[in-house]
């Protein structure tokens, strides 16, 4: 530790780590909360701890004897997990560069440190037993801070580790058991949040599934087997699809709405339906169906009163924005095949979404209602949207618009209250609607701040029954809670109508 330069990588190794846990694992992966990842959290979990003893015995102490051979093995014992976890990692998710790149550093760096370090270990582990304590004033008290950092961040992610197995109880198969018979099926968007559930379910339910993505990298992580197209242009025209299903589109939520961004949301979603449609228009034997995304942004912010699938488009960028791809998923009417506009609330789930963003903040104690809390959410969990594409693509009944939203709508207010009691954590802090504005403009006015009760009727009217009627439901099933809410009503056709 008298060493400068060995202080300094030591260091940047903390600073380093510490940026890869809180930006990547916890902000952009959301690892704690993503199902699949318990092999991975506990690796995780280990090695916080091995890195909490490392760091106060090198801020504190001078080991000798059988004390640096526990150092020894500490960091030998850490540079194995590293490994298992590298291997873990590409095992089970597709790594941004920003975490390859941080990962690389963090292995080059801590070479050096190791090299720099084993000498003096090997020269205090011939000598006798003892530590002697040394305190070397800010690094020392540096290194601390940094011990009592990954004990924190190492005991949550062990504790993740055991709730992870129930954050995706239901088997994938059961959510497309509607479809009956095997089915070929070509996604659109399929590497989305939504597409990637979807495709789990087509799969593991036995049909032939082919997605289109622009970059095949992000495919690595759906479930297979499966088949990967770039260009629709590519298909031959005797492809055999039963039921198409059009995701594709730019996040509407991923920035402020300049004019820039409004035209790719539009361009995005126009040119992947229409050339869907182009392909359409070919194929020797045409699907019997199209299910189309769109979004309950279609009927504007209206608080006024309840919202059925016959009200008419409303005002904003995001009322424009799914008439507009509506319009053009209409075209396949004309080539006689049925035509359903899947108008999508909030999606609710663990590992993506507006939820997964807000999952670690009211963890943390830290969430509440969004502006005044008095504006409506219309929501749907994960698997319910699901299972409702597979419903509308198995029942020739379903066409034109279909609302893709819970039967019970909740105020911000009231989210925030179900959320918080599901992580038994306070959720009273609201989001002032001010710097919402000022950092996202109309995208705060149209997504967060303003509402709308939008209601499932023609999904209840053709007898799809959701799994998830209710808020508290959801919730206690996305953060995997097991426990029962005996006061939950399992009868949405009469909560629905007793909404108007």
């Amino acid at each position: 530790m008298n060493d400068p330069l060995f202080v300094i990588l030591l260091l940047a190794q903390v600073a380093m780590g510490g940026f890869d846990t809180v930006y990547h694992h916890e902000l952009t992966q959301r690892l704690a909360w993503k199902p699949g990842q318990a092999t991975e959290l506990r690796l995780h979990g280990a090695r916080n701890m091995i890195y909490a003893l490392v760091f106060l015995m090198l801020g504190w102490t001078e080991p000798h004897g059988l004390a640096a051979l526990l150092l020894i093995g500490a960091l030998s014992v850490e540079l194995g997990i590293t490994l298992w976890d590298f291997v873990e990692e590409d095992r089970v998710r597709a790594l941004p560069a920003s975490e390859r790149v941080t990962h690389t550093l963090l292995t080059l760096n801590y070479g050096v440190l190791l090299a720099m370090l084993a000498p003096t270990l090997l020269t205090g582990a011939v000598q006798p037993t003892g530590l002697i304590m040394q305190n070397h004033g800010m690094v020392s008290l540096l290194l601390t801070v940094a011990a009592l950092g990954v004990v924190v961040s190492g005991v949550r992610d062990l504790v993740a580790a055991a709730r992870n197995h129930q954050l995706d109880a239901t088997p994938a198969g059961e959510l497309a058991a509607a479809l009956g018979a095997r089915k070929a099926v070509l996604v659109t968007g399929g590497t989305g949040f939504v597409g990637a559930r979807l495709i789990a379910a087509l799969v593991a339910a036995g049909h032939d599934v082919t997605v289109l993505t622009r970059d095949p990298r992000r495919a690595l992580g759906l479930a297979t087997p499966i088949r990967i197209v770039t260009d629709l242009t590519r298909l031959p025209d005797d492809f055999l699809c039963d039921v198409v299903i059009n995701l594709a589109g730019e996040p509407i939520a991923a920035g402020r709405w300049t004019a820039g961004r409004r035209a790719l949301l539009i361009g995005s979603r126009l040119a992947v339906t229409g050339a869907l449609l182009t392909l359409l228009a070919r194929l020797d034997h045409r699907p019997d169906v199209l299910i189309s995304g769109s979004a309950i942004g279609f009927y504007g912010i209206d608080d006024s009163g309840a919202i059925d699938e016959g009200v008419a488009r409303g005002r904003g960028f995001a009322a424009e924005l799914c008439a507009r791809w509506e319009a053009e998923a209409r075209r396949a009417e004309a080539l006689g095949i049925r035509t359903v506009l899947l108008r999508t609330g909030l999606v609710l789930g663990n590992s993506g979404g507006m939820l997964a963003s807000l999952l670690p903040i009211f963890e943390a104690g830290l969430g509440g209602p969004v502006g005044k809390g008095r504006q409506m959410m219309s929501w749907i969990h994960r698997d319910d949207l699901v299972r409702l594409i597979v419903a509308a693509a198995a029942d020739g009944e379903f066409t034109g618009a279909l609302n893709a939203a819970a039967p019970n709508p909740v105020s911000s207010r009231a989210f925030a209250i179900a959320l918080g009691q599901a992580l038994h954590r306070p959720a009273i802090l609201p989001l002032p609607a001010l710097p919402l504005r000022l950092m996202l403009g109309d995208l705060a006015d149209e997504l967060l701040l303003g509402g709308q009760k939008v209601l499932p009727v023609k999904a209840i009217f053709h007898g799809f029954r959701f799994r998830y009627p209710r808020i508290e439901q959801a919730l206690d099933e996305i953060v995997g809670r097991t426990v029962k809410r005996a006061a939950i009503s399992t009868r949405p056709f009469v909560e629905a109508r007793l909404l108007y």
